[in-house]
């Protein structure tokens, strides 16, 4: 079994795991993400290269000072890809084991409420494009990467055609949001091609998104906690189970190939099954 492993900080296996993970046609959000990653642990490195099952050990307990559970998980694996890659597959770091949670953190998940609230914000604010997005991405429970597959071609077929995460998926469009989507490109001019772009023509993407949203929480009244794009899928998802309850369903629409992963966007709150446990007077004496 091999003990050791060099890593050079400035040699050529960063730039070739990032070639390996590009022909291996990981998404570019995460081949940045593990790079950044594999960059922390380089610093921590400093200039003694040598690594060992102990030093790595020790890079795991140095990461759980500054960093959240949940994010020191997501770096070890970023590094244990990297191990992979370089042929030291004994080397890699088992994740650090949390107790599952079982209901959902109210303080961080968006109410109905509080999404129309954003909704009418905005429109109130002049910001139609912002309102319109924020709207499509809670009744459809896309992505906000899939954002840009929304062009005013597939619009007017009522269906969106979304390769991403290397699937493919058919997102359809209620009446109502293809009308307001169709109206809005019209509005604008714009006859053809993605229809939620930015000043410049990009497509919008998370961090504009992000930030345009962020601002619409003192006037909205809504926690910044609970004020990211990813919150209006989770939304769509529990409005979407609860009139259905069909599981299976929800995670072709969400576009899952794992049941599990469904079943987190699924979660009640503690205090609703507080009060379903507070309805269970059958037991009582």
């Amino acid at each position: 079994m091999k003990e050791k492993v060099t890593l050079k900080i400035q040699g050529t296996e960063i730039r070739e795991f990032e070639m390996y993970l590009y022909e291996r046609e990981n998404a570019e959000a995460t081949i940045r993400k593990y790079i950044t990653d594999l960059k922390c642990f380089f610093s921590f490195l400093g200039g003694d290269q040598e690594v060992d099952k102990p030093r790595l050990l020790s890079y795991k307990e140095w990461l759980l000072e500054p960093y959240a559970v949940n994010s020191v998980n997501s770096m070890l694996a970023a590094l244990n890809q990297f191990l992979i890659f370089c042929g030291y597959c004994e080397l890699k770091i088992r994740r650090v084991k949390t107790q599952k949670n079982l209901f959902l953190q109210e303080e961080k998940e968006l109410t109905r409420k509080e999404y129309k609230r954003l909704v009418q914000t905005a429109r109130t604010e002049g910001k139609a494009q912002l309102a319109l997005c924020i709207e499509t991405i809670a009744v459809t429970g896309i992505r906000v990467s899939e954002l840009k597959y929304f062009t005013v071609e597939q619009v007017k077929k009522g269906r969106i055609e979304v390769h991403n995460k290397g699937k493919y998926r058919r997102i359809f469009l209620t009446g109502s949001i293809r009308k307001k989507l169709l109206i809005y490109a019209a509005a604008r001019k714009i006859r053809s091609g993605c229809i939620f772009v930015t000043k410049n023509g990009k497509p919008k993407d998370r961090s504009n998104l992000w930030s345009e949203m962020k601002a619409l929480k003192e006037k909205a009244g809504v926690s910044g906690e609970k004020i990211f794009p990813h919150n209006l899928r989770h939304l769509f998802a529990r409005v979407y189970y609860q009139t259905t309850k069909d599981l299976t369903g929800l995670a072709d629409v969400l576009g899952h190939s794992s049941l599990n992963v469904t079943r987190i966007y699924t979660s009640n709150t503690g205090e609703l099954y507080q009060r379903q446990l507070d309805r269970m007077t059958v037991l009582q004496i």
